[in-house]
């Protein structure tokens, strides 16, 4: 299947480096197109309607804002539509295009094929090009559908997740280099734990407390340190969270 992205942002760079083959992209000048072409082949173009008369598959990665002036540019021309875009729902999206539209929210992983694609199913769709859709989008990570009505809450704990658990990472190396590792090592040891770990809780069908009771002996140091986190407030602060992006995205 024939991929055009339109737009060569930073979710567009991640989906094209996870699938790791030619692509079609434009990007309105900004250059970031023709540097991904570059990097994995394909061509890069100044105009959308080039990469849409070309592709089988249009992927809208531009900018959410731009969604009605690049629907009114590509009308007529796309053959079936793949969003990524924030904030912008499938029945809007079958509107502006009438052709088969599939809604995805991914996250950035996705560029190392270990990413989260929600995907909110279109019930007026072709099953045979739906697989096909599936199938490429399930490359570069794990697709989980999620009624439309819950991508908010979805995209509140897989979407900025990467930046949480980066933050997490950063506050853990941060800590260990004040006692005396040296950065490079301290990062080794934090990310993979955390790869580790989200191996752990997937074979434990993602039973945090088991996870935790495995490593936590009464009195001893792993339950000082989970007291500590607990003072400090990190359960009222990943919800503080979660409601500061449901309540922007809403």
């Amino acid at each position: 299947m024939q991929v055009g992205l339109i737009g060569a942002g930073n979710m567009a760079r991640a989906l094209a480096r996870g699938w790791g083959e030619p692509v079609l992209v434009s990007d309105g000048g900004s250059g970031r197109a023709l540097e991904l072409a570059r990097e994995l082949g394909g061509e890069a173009f100044e105009s959308n309607v080039e990469v849409a008369d070309r592709a089988e598959l249009v992927v809208l990665c531009h900018k959410p804002a731009q969604f009605k002036d690049v629907a009114r540019e590509l009308r007529g021309h796309v053959k079936a539509v793949a969003s990524v875009l924030g904030g912008v729902n499938a029945v809007d999206l079958r509107l502006r295009y009438e052709v088969p539209v599939f809604r995805f929210t991914p996250n950035t992983p996705v560029e190392v094929r270990r990413g989260v694609l929600c995907y909110s199913p279109e019930r007026e769709v072709d099953v045979e090009l739906e697989a096909q859709v599936l199938e490429l989008f399930g490359r570069v990570g794990t697709v989980v559908k999620v009624p439309e009505r819950l991508i908010g809450a979805a995209g509140a704990v897989m979407g900025v997740g990467p930046a949480y658990h980066a933050l997490v990472a950063e506050a853990q190396v941060d800590a260990a280099v004040r006692g005396g590792l040296a950065p490079g090592l301290a990062g080794l040891l934090v990310a993979e734990t955390m790869a580790g770990t989200a191996a752990l809780l997937e074979t434990r069908d993602y039973d945090t407390l088991a996870v935790r009771r495995e490593v936590t002996s009464p009195g001893g140091t792993t339950a000082r340190g989970l007291a500590a986190l607990e003072r400090g407030g990190v359960r009222p602060a990943f919800q503080d969270a979660f409601d500061a992006v449901v309540g922007a995205a809403s």
